[in-house]
């Protein structure tokens, strides 16, 4: 069963919401992804366990749906997992977010000669977020061939979501230590912690308490489905709440294995209360990325910057 618009709708109207903004969803070139579908209908190493995708549309219908559910804003997660395809990735994308106004234009890198070159192409072409998969690219964030492309997105104030946690399955990069080194040389860094940083979740969350532009997304975090593998600890609300104004809401749209109503209704039945979940689901976002409150995602010339 997938989402229908109405119930979306019902949890927007009741919380009085112009819609919603959705950090963390995925579109890519059709090949691309279907090698990602590909990989989650295998149960790759990387997943570990079955993966229906629940979305398995093409790219306008996937678009649609995110429109039919009231979401004003959402992004076009991609990454590479070797060299010599970020580049190429970041021409689709700019692409993409051309042709469609209310996606965030989103670019990526890979450890490699010229990354700070197509980051700083990027950024001037518009970029405004960038995202870092740490786990799927196998690579080390403070791989000196990065250091320039961090120093560029702290100066630039450009959001950048990070794949940083172990799950579902651990990395040999993942976790908190990689990101605590590379928050401690850039503290000026935008970073989104993806998924919540899951399954490290208190390591992440001492990372945001120490760092005021670090945020987190909530993929996939607090759903029945994670709770297989990653049940986020009661003894960490009382800090999701005190952190409110920053913790974003991200789905994994297309690629999750239940009806995107599931990770809305997952946050509420946090008891977090209403203020909190107009905050994560549409205004921090609204905020971070300058939104203009009626219509699709401004483009000012310092995109997240403040």
């Amino acid at each position: 069963m997938t989402a229908t618009p109405d119930a979306v709708r019902a949890f927007r109207e009741r919380l009085g919401l112009p819609g919603l903004v959705d950090v963390h969803t995925h579109f890519m070139p059709e090949r691309v992804l279907a090698k990602v579908w590909d990989y989650f209908d295998a149960a790759g190493p990387l997943t570990g366990v079955a993966w229906p995708i629940t979305y398995r549309h093409e790219e306008a219908r996937r678009v649609e749906l995110l429109r039919e559910f009231g979401v004003r804003a959402f992004t076009s997660m991609l990454y590479p997992h070797k060299p010599q395809m970020a580049a190429w990735l970041n021409s689709w994308s700019a692409s993409f977010a051309a042709r469609t106004p209310d996606c965030l234009h989103t670019a990526t890198f890979f450890p490699e000669q010229g990354a700070a070159d197509y980051v700083r192409q990027a950024v001037e072409s518009g970029a405004r977020v960038f995202k870092a998969h740490l786990q799927v690219g196998g690579y080390d964030p403070n791989d000196a061939l990065l250091e320039q492309v961090w120093g560029l997105l702290a100066e630039a104030g450009i959001p950048v979501v990070v794949h940083c946690g172990s799950g579902p399955v651990p990395g040999k990069h993942t976790g908190p230590g990689p990101v605590a080194a590379l928050l401690a040389r850039h503290p000026r860094l935008a970073l989104i912690v993806a998924h919540m940083g899951m399954p490290e979740y208190g390591d992440f969350l001492d990372l945001a308490e120490r760092y005021p532009r670090v945020h987190l997304d909530t993929t996939m975090a607090f759903t029945d489905f994670s709770a297989q593998f990653a049940t986020f600890p009661p003894s960490g609300l009382g800090r999701l709440a005190d952190l409110g104004d920053r913790i974003l809401l991200g789905t994994d749209f297309p690629n999750i294995p239940y009806p995107y109503e599931h990770q809305l209704d997952s946050l509420g039945r946090l008891g977090l209360g209403d203020a909190w979940l107009r905050a994560v689901c549409h205004d921090n976002g609204a905020r971070l990325f300058a939104l203009d409150p009626t219509g699709p995602p401004a483009r000012p010339d310092g995109p997240g910057a403040g």
